[in-house]
């Protein structure tokens, strides 16, 4: 199978993603309860738009616009019978802004959750959920997707159905977690635990990481106690990382995201120092703040792994889970001194 993200990482080293689809959408006249993947076929134009305007800024992944586009998320909004239509039609979307790049931009799908409780908590089988992931893929691949980005995962039953679904269909797998309650995802995995996960699929992604999530800092401490985790299980997948910009406040009748162009750029540089080659920006992240992540990581000289005083320092808070889960780690993760004093060997980096 042709790898498109190995061969475009060995070319760079360390790739930009773009931003926040979402959000951005939302400010070019997406209303909340719309279907994001339904302006795939009612404003393509604004959809490209969005696209190139991450190209302009440096991206060298685009995501599709189809993070809910498996048949139980249209469902919502009477659109189940268009899920190869409108995944299609996101796909070539960004395939054809990305082939008048002028330079190598991937195409990934995007494929978030279906919304569904997965058995044996809700109703949804892994069967038919690895039906509906494949039903998603096969639209993904026919309007030019290079790989597929199984993103803003929480468990470990839907993840494995979605990369079921997809791996029947062909591209490389990408699967990014979004650990956002006190170090660990919604249903209770923490970065440690993806990575022991991970290694265990049947087919193992070509990728992992995390995405969405709290802020720059949480987002970094993970990649981190992924990087502790992949050398304890001697597994070394690709590390991606794609943020929140900043944290989301309520102000004036919408929500806002306290990042800066200067702190998402001063995040980039750190999350390639934690550990990451692919790194990126979620909700709220805008153009500006991918052109300013691209200046840095153009100019960027990878340090030593972060600990968690400069985390905390320069990208914001973290949360008790996630500190404990560093300072149990990060002596395997960066050579630091331990609790007790003791240096540990440092290992090499993996770029």
């Amino acid at each position: 199978m042709e790898n498109a993200l190995d061969a475009l990482l060995k070319e760079k080293g360390i790739l930009l993603t773009d931003g926040a689809t979402g959000s951005n959408l939302f400010e070019t006249g997406l209303e909340t309860g719309e279907s994001p993947e339904l302006w795939n076929d009612i404003c393509p134009e604004k959809v490209a738009g969005l696209c190139q305007k991450f190209i302009d800024a440096g991206s060298d992944i685009v995501l599709t616009n189809s993070f809910g586009g498996t048949r139980y998320r249209l469902m919502l909004h009477g659109a189940a019978h268009r899920v190869a239509e409108l995944n299609e039609k996101a796909a070539r979307l960004a395939r054809q802004q990305a082939d008048r790049a002028g330079r190598k931009v991937l195409v990934a799908g995007s494929m978030g959750p279906t919304g569904e409780i997965m058995q044996p908590l809700g109703t949804l089988s892994r069967e038919d959920a690895a039906d509906a992931f494949e039903e998603q893929a096969r639209a993904l691949k026919a309007g030019g997707a290079d790989i597929f980005w199984i993103e803003t995962m929480s468990s470990r039953e839907e993840t494995e159905a979605a990369a079921t679904g997809a791996a029947r269909v062909g591209l490389p797998i990408i699967t990014t977690f979004s650990v956002d309650t006190n170090g660990r995802t919604m249903m209770g995995l923490t970065p440690a635990d993806i990575v022991e996960f991970a290694k265990s699929m049947p087919r193992q992604p070509y990728a992992i990481g995390v995405n969405c999530g709290v802020g720059p800092s949480e987002s970094v401490a993970a990649v981190l106690n992924m990087k502790a985790a992949c050398a304890q299980h001697d597994f070394h997948p690709v590390i991606i990382v794609k943020a929140n910009c900043g944290v989301p406040e309520y102000v004036d009748g919408k929500i806002v995201y306290s990042g800066t162009r200067e702190i998402m750029g001063d995040y980039a540089g750190i999350a390639i120092d934690a550990g990451a080659t692919v790194v990126g920006g979620c909700c709220g992240t805008t153009p500006g703040h991918v052109a300013a992540m691209r200046g840095v990581i153009d100019g960027h000289v990878r340090r030593d792994p972060p600990d968690l005083e400069l985390l905390k320092a320069r990208l914001g808070e973290i949360s008790t889970g996630a500190q404990a889960q560093l300072r149990g780690e990060m002596s395997v993760a960066a050579g630091a001194v331990s609790d007790r004093g003791e240096e540990r060997p440092r290992r090499r980096r993996r770029r």
